[in-house]
C-alpha cells in the first residue's frame, strides 16, 4: 500500500532503527517507546489488521519473530509483554498489523 506508513518503514523508503529483519517479517523501535524497550514487529505484506489475516502462517511468522527478538535482547529473564490492537477500540492507530513488544519496566494489569 503507497501510503501506508509501516509498508514504507519496511521498504527502507522511511529510514528506522530494525532491529531484526528477514523475507517476512521487519521489527523496528517505536518513535514514541511506552516502556524501555518497544518494539513493532510488523509483516513486510500489508494487513491492514488483525482481523484481516487470512493466512495463518503469518500468526507463525509474526510470533516467532518476536520471541526470537526477546530472547536477543535477553528479555526472558524479568519478561516482556506482547500486544495486538485491533480496530480504533482496541488502539490501532497504524491500519498496518503490527505486535508490540513491550519490557524494561513492570507493565501492570490490567492496561489501558
Amino acid at each position: 500500500m503507497s501510503d501506508c506508513i509501516f509498508c514504507k518503514i519496511a521498504n527502507g523508503e522511511i529510514p528506522s532503527q530494525f532491529v531484526y529483519s528477514d523475507d517476512y517479517v521487519v521489527a523496528f523501535k517505536d518513535v514514541n517507546p511506552q516502556a524501555p524497550v518497544h518494539v513493532l514487529v510488523i509483516p513486510r505484506e500489508h494487513i491492514a489488521s488483525s482481523a484481516k489475516v487470512e493466512d495463518s502462517s503469518v500468526w507463525s511468522r509474526l510470533m516467532s519473530s518476536a520471541a526470537k527478538i526477546a530472547r536477543e535482547l535477553g528479555l526472558e529473564t524479568d519478561g516482556y509483554r506482547m500486544v495486538i490492537n485491533t480496530g480504533e477500540h482496541g488502539g490501532q492507530t497504524v491500519p498496518h498489523l503490527h505486535l508490540h513488544l513491550l519490557a524494561g519496566r513492570n507493565l501492570g494489569w490490567p492496561p489501558g
